[in-house]
């Protein structure tokens, strides 16, 4: 009886059904009932406005269809009792017999508790943060890492096969100009500026000295007596390299790992550009003109063709990138899932038609786009960058609030959205700031199955609860909350949407610290004791569960 909602909504389709029979209808197919937690608490745990919806297919009157249904359902072991109210609402009740399988099926699943097997074990790669490696990550990129990380986290708890995979445009000019800007400040370093100057596009950040200053430190003035020309090639490869193993640095201290760091260089070295162009050519999406190869994007979406590969034989961006994802099907995923900076939002269209073109239903790739992150300081927003290339890095909020409340204030809000991060309130050890508000539930918890322990009270090992024992409305508030993550969690994956875990584990930790505020666990006659106990350990099994999906520590003291 985990999933509460599943199980009424087959009741209260039986009582449909029989409604129907006595007026001689026949449906080949019911809409599907939907419930949600009333605005108030006397309203009872689940409402549904299914005898509004259907009024008119009965041929009733809302609130006469809502009573006929409510006549079938008084019986219900699960249901204490059922109302109807308003225009034809009808809102539910729910027994202690549904309370104590609630709790057992969380004591008995442990760490299992609301997984599924939505995804059926089918592979899905989800590419994500994937930021040129010229620069350290930003705060942006860093909303990416945890969005990509979590989704991974979520799709593999609901039943895919998760890959997780980081795509390092390495090739092109971006490196060129990364090159040439750590040449100009390794000549500039060693007092001899006009052998390489600094080029007009270049990268102005500080990490440019820093890297220009350890080639000097390994290589000292060796490329003092070269050609500029003859000594970019080192250039490029150590800066590349240097600003990968930063990137590298960077994720794994913020949690996230990658199961694959894909070059782009490869595609080339592997010759995929052209075996793909061919597949595109071959099957009527390419073609031919003034010296250059085109996408027939126009058969799509799109408002004119656009090139793949130049006139001087160059390729495209959107060349490598189709070639790419030709290479992702072809690595056998069943669905592909990339996360991108909002600024790519027009290029989403073009990439499903190149998908769709490439043979597969654009539907297999989803694009997540990743909105602007605005630092606030005392409710002043914080300077993002500055013309010398200097900006907040991924590492500089880390190192200030810690990587806890980083992941959790990146994915309070949905991906799609601004978000506003109050580097303040993220320090703050108060209730005020939402992720201490969650880890000290889970603390409390365990300082109360602690405290039992040192009074040599047992924590039952199975969920044997009396009937009526959970009479509170805190407590029935709290179980009913726990009986909802299964669902938000299966949410959450059909959603790709992180915030939705975020909201339900500050709403379960705030129907605990209510509960906990509210009544005494120990100290009570043995058998509310023991149901209690048993109801603050479920609080923390799940809560701790979630806060892991979430990538955030749950700590058992604070």
């Amino acid at each position: 009886m985990g999933d509460v909602t599943a199980t009424l909504r087959q009741i209260v389709e039986g009582a449909l059904r029989d409604v129907a029979a006595e007026k001689g209808l026949v449906f080949s197919g019911l809409p599907e009932i939907a419930f949600e937690k009333p605005k108030r608490d006397n309203q009872g745990d689940l409402s549904t406005n299914c005898a509004m919806q259907m009024s008119r297919h009965f041929g009733e009157k809302p609130m006469a269809l809502a009573e006929k249904i409510v006549a079938r359902l008084s019986s219900d072991p699960y249901l204490e009792k059922v109302e109807t109210a308003g225009p034809g609402f009808i809102n539910f009740f729910l027994s202690s017999r549904w309370m104590g399988e609630v709790l057992a099926d969380i004591l008995n699943r442990g760490k299992d508790y609301g997984s599924s097997h939505l995804g059926g074990g089918r592979r899905v790669q989800v590419e994500f943060v994937s930021a040129n490696p010229t620069g350290p990550l930003h705060v942006g990129h860093g909303r990416g890492a945890a969005v990509g990380d979590i989704i991974a986290n979520i799709l593999n708890f609901s039943g895919w096969d998760v890959q997780r995979e980081y795509y390092i445009n390495d090739a092109g000019l971006q490196m060129d100009i990364l090159g040439r800007s750590t040449q100009a400040r390794y000549f500039e370093i060693a007092g001899c500026p006009e052998k390489a100057p600094f080029p007009s596009d270049g990268y102005k950040g500080g990490y440019i000295y820093d890297i220009a200053g350890s080639v000097r430190e390994r290589e000292g003035d060796r490329f003092l007596s070269l050609p500029p020309e003859e000594s970019l090639p080192f250039f490029k490869t150590f800066a590349a390299d240097t600003v990968l193993a930063t990137i590298r640095k960077d994720l794994a201290d913020f949690g996230v790992t990658f199961d694959v760091w894909f070059s782009e260089k490869s595609l080339y070295e592997r010759n995929l550009v052209p075996s793909a162009m061919e597949t595109l050519k071959n099957r009527g999406f390419a073609f031919e003109q003034d010296g250059a190869l085109w996408f027939k994007s126009t058969d799509f979406t799109d408002e004119k063709d656009r090139v793949l590969i130049r006139s001087n034989g160059v390729p495209t961006y959107f060349a490598s990138d189709i070639t790419y994802h030709k290479e992702k099907f072809d690595r056998g995923f069943d669905r592909v899932i990339d996360i991108w900076g909002a600024d790519h939002h027009g290029y989403v269209p073009r990439m499903k038609a190149g998908v769709e073109s490439l043979g597969r239903n654009p539907e297999d790739l989803e694009v997540l786009l990743i909105q602007f992150v605005n630092l606030l300081r005392d409710g002043r927003q914080v300077a993002m960058s500055t013309r010398s290339g200097e900006f907040v890095t991924l590492r500089d909020v880390m190192d200030e609030v810690g990587v806890d409340a980083t992941r959790f204030f990146f994915v309070m809000r949905r991906s799609d959205s601004h978000l506003d991060f109050d580097l303040e309130l993220a320090k703050q050890t108060s209730n005020d700031n939402p992720v201490y508000y969650v880890q000290y539930a889970h603390a409390r918890i365990c300082s109360v199955l602690r405290e039992a322990e040192a009074r040599g009270i047992a924590v039952p090992a199975g969920a044997d609860v009396p009937e009526g024992i959970f009479a509170s409305d805190e407590e029935k508030k709290l179980l009913s909350r726990l009986a909802d993550f299964p669902k938000e969690a299966e949410k959450a994956s059909k959603d790709l949407a992180p915030h939705i875990l975020v909201n339900y584990v500050s709403d379960l930790a705030g129907d605990f610290h209510s509960f906990y505020n509210a009544h005494r666990v120990l100290g009570e006659e043995e058998p509310v004791v023991k149901a209690r106990l048993l109801l603050v350990k479920a609080a923390g099994t799940v809560i701790s569960t979630v806060l892991g999906l979430l990538g955030v520590a749950a700590p058992e003291r604070m």
